[in-house]
């Protein structure tokens, strides 16, 4: 098993190689404006850090979302591509459950949420780092205080509504080491994956102007 992993629903672009073991490479970049700029060199520099070729990547993962239509969009198109270029299966992960993989929580429940703009959060309900409780949602923090009242929270939108999630923790962002080795357990214990299909959850932030003027000849 060689599983090259990627992540750009949040403001980190990351990828990731796992080798069914551990993960052997990884790389990180946080910035929400250039992900289709930064994501194929991403990928050339891990596979040069683990000393591999493209064509021995035996399948590939890419988060879902939730996360805003641009940068999402730019992770499963990479994802299908390889995978339609290599011959390989490409296997979808949510992006929540990544970061809950990864959280520096010993048990649960807490709460996944990240930033999803406009003044809301995506999110999700976790009863530990491998089950989530409640589907992925995007909401507004006050909306929805009530019901993650006293549970510990992760992720970036944790850290931008304090009065919503008191107790944040770690990590921020994604990564695809996370998602890399989430995928590589699943898959190991015989487990489905989810179809690479997007978590848009909302309509995208781009609109079609109304009663826009037409301008072109009779």
């Amino acid at each position: 098993m060689l599983l090259l992993a990627l992540d750009t629903a949040t403001p980190a672009v990351t990828v990731a190689l796992h080798d069914g073991s551990a993960v052997i490479a990884s790389s990180s970049q946080v910035d929400a404006r250039r992900h289709g700029e930064l994501l194929l060199p991403a990928v050339d520099r891990v596979l040069a850090e683990a000393g591999v070729r493209l064509d021995a990547v035996t399948g590939i993962v890419t988060g879902i979302g939730p996360g805003p239509y641009t940068g999402l969009r730019v992770g499963l198109m990479t994802a299908d591509t390889f995978g339609l270029a290599l011959g390989v299966p490409v296997h979808g992960l949510c992006t929540l459950d990544g970061l809950a993989y990864a959280a520096d929580i010993e048990k649960g429940p807490f709460v996944v949420a990240t930033d999803a703009r406009r003044k809301e959060v995506y999110w999700a309900v976790y009863e530990d780092s491998r089950t989530r409780r409640t589907d992925p949602a995007v909401d507004r923090p006050a909306d929805i205080a009530e019901q993650v009242a006293g549970l510990p929270a992760v992720g970036a939108g944790a850290l931008l509504y304090p009065g919503t999630f008191p107790v944040a923790h770690e990590p921020e962002h994604v990564s695809a080491a996370a998602l890399a080795s989430l995928a590589a357990e699943k898959l190991a214990a015989g487990e489905e994956l989810p179809e690479p299909r997007p978590l848009y959850l909302r309509r995208p932030d781009a609109q079609v102007p109304k009663n826009y003027k037409v301008v072109t000849p009779k």
